[in-house]
């Protein structure tokens, strides 16, 4: 009888858990006696075919012997195809053919022919790895630049079977992959330049107040008027993403099994912009098995473009609210709780009617005041509040769009934001971000901000909510003038982004 233990990795959430395979080995059977237990889910019951080809067609061949194989802790549900390398590693350590593997991990999904396929998660796998002292990492080739970002572990990629059997042999033959540099095309190119939009001198100033303070927007206008246009430009005058943020991204891409290939670490800012029909585990996260993470978390440290707002469906919407305000999604199943980050800023856009020609002064609204009205009732005032801006992008007149003038750069624009960016960091977080117990400090108004603000609450019944949060856009207008204080001149232009729902809804 032979016993072989190694270790591989299994990714929940976006967090690895070490995954031990024991293989035994006896006589007294035959080959079809191949037993896996410890909650395999069907692909890794699968797996001893794909592994018993793998075995022969590397030229190891396949014993006539029963195999059981235990993937320990037992009450864990185990899913993926990641544990066929690390199996048949155990099957080929109980016959004896590789020797102990005790400071390794391996993950990796066997073709026929014995070549490894890539994985999902294995930033995370390898960050795993590192944290719990096991100085080897062994996985496909293909996931090797990912997981070299993970300082502190040697990360080895392998591209076939035969290899992995080489280097547990004869591991001084092999070197660790070097950390790759983050991948990707240049900030500059990964978006359009907001000089490319015509006109909406009024958006793109909301655009860059929402951006350099985190602020959530929400733009009501025509179809045709450029709002779409100014969305996909947004996400260009955010911040450059830092070295944990980028981990960060790069492990949610890496669960979801977006990576691109060869890439070691993202460097653009996600933009995800998730049709109206999604469902709600499309959006939030969930799905059968081991729940996925949803746009919400995909556009972690970037931006959620939500288009055509009132197309989808309520239920949906509100979901919004736990990662609009807690910056995380927290999953319960009923055996694991799982919570994905979805720290991101959200762009919504919409038309003011069914029609799109509600308020238009050039074109005629044919929807009556109830088909408006139920419109408008698809978003609900809890997820109004919860945005922070409510700008108007009216049609694009013909002087402006025949025009010559350029107008601002995405370049110049993320400048300003940088610059504001850098005033919070000082405080410790970004303005939207302020604790309700600082922002009387933060946010200290004089006599003339006090009656600004005042006259706005009454005039406009703004909720508590409401009132938070024209002070903290507040805020973010005086950074960006570089301003020490909040006055009733940036306050009065914080209140013009609060106003607009107000016109519309009532």
């Amino acid at each position: 009888m032979a016993l072989y233990r190694t270790r591989s990795a299994a990714v929940f959430g976006i967090e690895a858990h070490l995954i031990d395979v024991e293989v035994d080995m006896y006589p007294g059977g035959n080959a079809r006696d191949f037993i896996t237990v410890g909650m395999p889910d069907t692909t890794v019951r699968e797996s001893r075919e794909r592994i018993k080809s793998a075995l022969m067609n590397s030229g190891f061949g396949y014993p006539n012997k029963s195999v059981t194989i235990n993937l320990a802790p037992a009450n864990v549900r185990k899913e993926g195809a990641g544990f066929d390398l690390p199996m048949a590693l155990g099957i080929l350590g109980a016959m004896g053919t590789v020797g102990r593997s005790d400071e390794h991990v391996l993950v990796g999904e066997l073709s026929l022919d014995g070549t490894l396929r890539p994985v999902r998660g294995a930033l995370s796998i390898a960050v795993c790895t590192r944290s719990r002292g096991i100085p080897n990492l062994l996985l496909p080739a293909d996931n090797a630049a990912e997981a070299a970002v993970a300082e502190g572990v040697n990360v080895f990629g392998m591209r076939h079977l035969a290899d992995v059997v080489k280097y547990l042999n004869q591991p001084d033959r092999f070197q660790p992959a070097t950390r790759a540099t983050a991948g990707g095309v240049p900030i500059d190119q990964a978006f359009p330049d907001f000089r490319e939009v015509r006109g909406q001198t009024t958006a793109k100033r909301a655009l860059e107040v929402a951006a350099a303070g985190g602020h959530n927007v929400l733009m009501i206008g025509p179809p045709g008027s450029g709002k779409t246009m100014l969305a996909k430009r947004f996400a260009g005058i955010l911040p450059l993403l830092t070295f944990q943020e980028a981990i960060e991204t790069t492990q949610v891409h890496s669960v979801a099994g977006l990576l691109p290939r060869g890439v070691g670490l993202l460097s653009a800012r996600p933009f995800r912009a998730p049709h109206h029909t999604v469902s709600d585990a499309g959006l939030i996260g969930g799905g059968s098995g081991t729940p996925r993470p949803g746009e919400v978390s995909l556009a972690h440290n970037g931006v959620l473009f939500l288009d055509e707002l009132p197309e989808f469906p309520r239920n949906v919407l509100e979901m919004l609210r736990q990662p609009l305000e807690e910056s995380s999604v927290t999953l319960a199943r009923t055996n694991m709780t799982l919570s994905f980050p979805s720290d991101f800023i959200l762009i919504a856009a919409m038309n003011p009617c069914p029609c799109g020609y509600f308020s238009d002064s050039t074109r005629e609204c044919r929807c009556t005041g109830a088909i408006i009205q139920r419109y408008l009732s698809k978003v609900s005032g809890p997820l109004l509040d919860r945005i922070d801006l409510h700008i108007e992008v009216p049609a694009v007149a013909y002087k402006e769009l025949r025009g010559t003038d350029t107008g601002v750069t995405s370049a110049d624009m993320r400048a300003r934001v940088e610059a504001a960016r850098a005033i919070q960091h000082r405080r410790g977080f970004y303005n939207a971000r302020i604790p309700s117990r600082l922002l009387r400090n933060i946010c200290a108004l004089d006599e003339a901000g006090e009656r600004t603000l005042e006259m706005a609450v009454r005039r406009m019944g703004l909720s508590a909510r409401a009132h938070d949060r024209i002070l903290k856009v507040a805020r973010t207008i005086a950074d960006l003038g570089s301003s020490e204080t909040v006055t009733a001149k940036h306050l009065a232009e914080a209140v013009q982004y609060r106003s607009l729902d107000r016109s519309y809804w009532s």
